[in-house]
């Protein structure tokens, strides 16, 4: 075959244009610090970047969960310390009223601060995290008391409405999701409001005895105790405590993941600049021979037109 002037100018070109193109993607990857630009450049790679970030957004949408477990938790650990605060306090006023050296003006005057603690818990009952009330079991846009009202100088108290026992959950990674709420909460508080109730009363028409006994429970024994909610009480904020533990511990899981699937993902796409870098130098090295190269093959006449 007879090779012509033409086609070594072709053949020069071509090689030309690919040594261009080549140290252009070499450029893209210096100065993105991607080894792939556009799916085009390797397809598998980037499949598996889709994926990798896919994870991410995943491990980022958990990470946004677990500050609202946490807000939940923590909002709820806190509530329930001022009740067993309060509770204290209540103990504290009934061992006082329960002496028979109080008189009656005394005994109202205590009644008086019981009712404002009772109050107090009926605030905290209705506590809310981004307008949801945290103690209300799944019915979280309804209050456990509704507030009370003032008509003709007779005072009627809260309301107290009955929640739902469900549980509010909240995935935190795949496949798991923690308990946000506390469990029979609702339950908890009207316990606590009933045994306010009957402190109240009993300090209008009981004596000491009596009001002694509202410590270890009523005669006829059909009513929780002071010591048995606070127990309970206890018990609530313990769980509670229990499942911080456990929602720092996925925290922990959440940053793991997060920092592998980055790593992997890097691994994956992050170029190698001391290698990138030196395979720009050779190709520029041959770029550069090949220029000299095909100036010397073609004609004068054609390099000067070219």
């Amino acid at each position: 075959m007879r090779v012509t002037q033409s086609m070594l100018s072709n053949n020069m070109l071509r090689n030309l244009s690919s040594s261009y193109s080549k140290m252009a993607d070499l450029q893209n990857q210096i100065n993105t610090g991607k080894k792939v630009n556009r799916p085009s450049d390797d397809p598998v790679t980037a499949i598996k970047g889709m994926s990798y970030r896919t994870d991410l957004n995943k491990v980022e949408q958990y990470e946004r969960n677990m500050n609202q477990v946490n807000s939940w938790l923590d909002s709820s650990d806190d509530a329930l310390g001022q009740v067993g605060d309060a509770l204290t306090r209540v103990k504290e006023l009934v061992v006082q009223a329960a002496s028979d050296t109080n008189t009656a003006d005394d005994r109202q005057k205590i009644k008086l601060e019981i009712e404002q603690i009772r109050g107090q818990i009926q605030d905290v009952a209705n506590t809310k995290i981004a307008d949801k009330f945290i103690f209300s079991g799944t019915k979280t846009q309804s209050p456990l008391f509704v507030d009370g009202e003032l008509n003709n100088n007779l005072y009627t108290p809260p309301t107290f409405i009955p929640a739902t026992s469900g549980e509010v959950k909240m995935e935190v990674f795949d496949g798991i999701q923690l308990q946000v709420n506390t469990s029979d909460a609702a339950n908890i508080f009207k316990s606590v409001d009933e045994l306010m109730g009957n402190i109240s009363d009993a300090l209008d028409n009981s004596n000491g005895e009596e009001i002694g006994n509202l410590l270890g429970g009523l005669a006829d024994g059909t009513n929780d105790t002071l010591s048995e909610i606070q127990n309970t009480v206890l018990e609530a904020r313990a769980d509670v405590g229990a499942r911080q533990n456990r929602v720092e511990m996925m925290s922990n899981r959440l940053s793991s993941q997060e920092i592998n699937v980055t790593k992997q993902m890097s691994e994956n796409e992050d170029v190698d600049y001391a290698e990138a870098i030196t395979e720009m130098v050779t190709h520029e090295s041959i770029h550069q021979a090949s220029l000299s190269v095909g100036a010397k093959i073609i004609q004068r006449t054609l390099v000067d037109f070219l």
